[in-house]
């Protein structure tokens, strides 16, 4: 049995709609975490799906050490704080040491813990002990039912608003393949499942000193895990991804993501009986 996770009136988990947790990889700056997130909101309302904004204040794991990286923590959280005032949403991003935990549990209604560091001890407990919502993403490296000690670390903290979300698999050099079971196996867990469906597609190095990918597959990966029956969809949006500062190959045009997304939520009503 699924958890249920509550955030406000937002329910993850069990049989209720999926979430969409939407932004642009990096906040490259508040002009366009404004723009962003205010388009994704009237989409989503319109669509009637519930949202959350996400955005790194710091991509920590770059490919270079010359690309960019965010604003950092003070100025992204400030970015963020305004984005859940204006615009009324809850908002996600990363922490990449424990020390960050507590200043971020601040605004974040979510923290995320990245791919990389999912088994990161110290990292885990300093988020759960926030008692904010964490979602884990499952390392590349790692089998789903390998996410049941990272589960385990959490409870221990006695947080359980846990959210596990998965974004791919190694699959020889710089490539990702996606492998659906994953979704229900974690799910058994008594967690809800995330789908992450821009990493997913993700050619990590692929381009030497950045991140390839091929963003024409996420509408079918996503409508696949709909179909698997999920609790929430993670997707990286920008308004021209061909320019922007981070995962720019895999992230949906903003201008199309209304589309993206008619399809994902008529089958994930199917598939709940909504």
């Amino acid at each position: 049995m699924t958890n249920h996770v509550q955030l406000n009136d937002i329910k993850f988990g069990g049989n209720n709609p999926f979430v969409l947790i939407a932004g642009p990889c990096m906040i490259e700056s508040e002009a366009l975490v404004m723009e962003t997130a205010e388009k994704i909101k009237e989409i989503t309302t319109k669509l009637d799906i519930p949202f959350v904004f996400k955005a790194s204040f710091d991509k920590a794991n770059r490919s270079s050490i010359f690309s960019d990286r965010g604003p950092g923590i003070e100025k992204g959280l400030e970015i963020l704080a305004k984005v859940k005032e204006r615009f009324d949403v809850p908002v996600v991003s990363d922490i990449h040491e424990a020390g960050q935990a507590e200043i971020a549990a601040e605004v974040l209604d979510i923290i995320q813990i990245p791919a990389f560091l999912c088994r990161q001890t110290d990292l885990l407990v300093a988020a759960g002990n926030t008692g904010k919502i964490i979602n884990v993403k499952k390392g590349q490296f790692l089998a789903p039912w390998d996410m049941q000690n990272v589960v385990t670390k959490l409870r221990e903290t006695g947080n359980e608003n846990i959210l596990l979300t998965e974004r791919g698999t190694t699959f020889g050099y710089n490539n990702l393949v996606v492998d659906m079971r994953s979704l229900i196996t974690m799910r058994e867990m008594g967690v809800p499942v995330v789908f992450d469906a821009t990493h997913s597609v993700q050619i990590p190095g692929g381009n030497g000193t950045t991140t390839g990918g091929k963003r024409e597959f996420v509408p079918y990966l996503s409508r696949a895990a709909a179909s698997v029956g999920i609790d929430s969809i993670f997707m990286e949006v920008h308004p021209d991804p061909d320019n922007a500062l981070s995962d720019g190959p895999n992230m949906v045009k903003l201008e199309n993501l209304e589309e993206v997304l008619k399809p994902i939520k008529e089958i994930d009503s199917l598939i709940k009986q909504l």
